[in-house]
């Protein structure tokens, strides 16, 4: 019986000896693949550095961009506001030409048949005038004479 001991001792030293060495393997496959990914963490972490410097410096020239376009929308406002200020008062001189011209014509039909008179009146002194005219070269022609 004591030989079944030994031998089942021998074959549980045995069994161990084994599971042993195989989990030593597997540790080791485990510290490789640890290894590996370290050294890859350890490059993305070089390349997000890079990243992060790109992006900070182009977040830099995109809030420069921002300030910039902002200055120049404050300026063109009041470019717009001025040429807004333009337009009403060019929309107020025409409403006033308008009611000048409307005025003046109503004006003018009113007194239609007083400008009609004065035409002729004045058209009759200037026939009046042109006679007068010749008769006075006339007459210093026959005294000349």
């Amino acid at each position: 019986m004591i030989l079944i001991v030994y031998i089942s001792v021998a074959v549980i030293a045995v069994a161990f000896l084994i599971l042993v060495i195989y989990l030593s393997k597997t540790l080791r496959s485990l510290q490789n693949t640890l290894d590996n990914v370290a050294g890859t963490l350890s490059g993305l972490e070089k390349q997000m550095e890079g990243v992060t410097s790109e992006t900070t410096a182009l977040l830099h020239k995109t809030n420069q961009l921002a300030e910039d376009i902002q200055q120049k929308s404050e300026s063109l406002n009041t470019v717009v506001d001025a040429v807004k200020d333009v337009g009403t008062s060019l929309q107020r001189f025409n409403k006033s030409v308008g009611n000048v011209t409307e005025e003046v014509a109503v004006q003018l039909e009113k007194n239609k048949t007083k400008i009609s008179q004065v035409v002729q009146v004045g058209n009759a002194v200037i026939e009046i005038w042109d006679k007068w005219k010749d008769k006075k070269q006339k007459q210093d022609k026959n005294l000349m004479n």
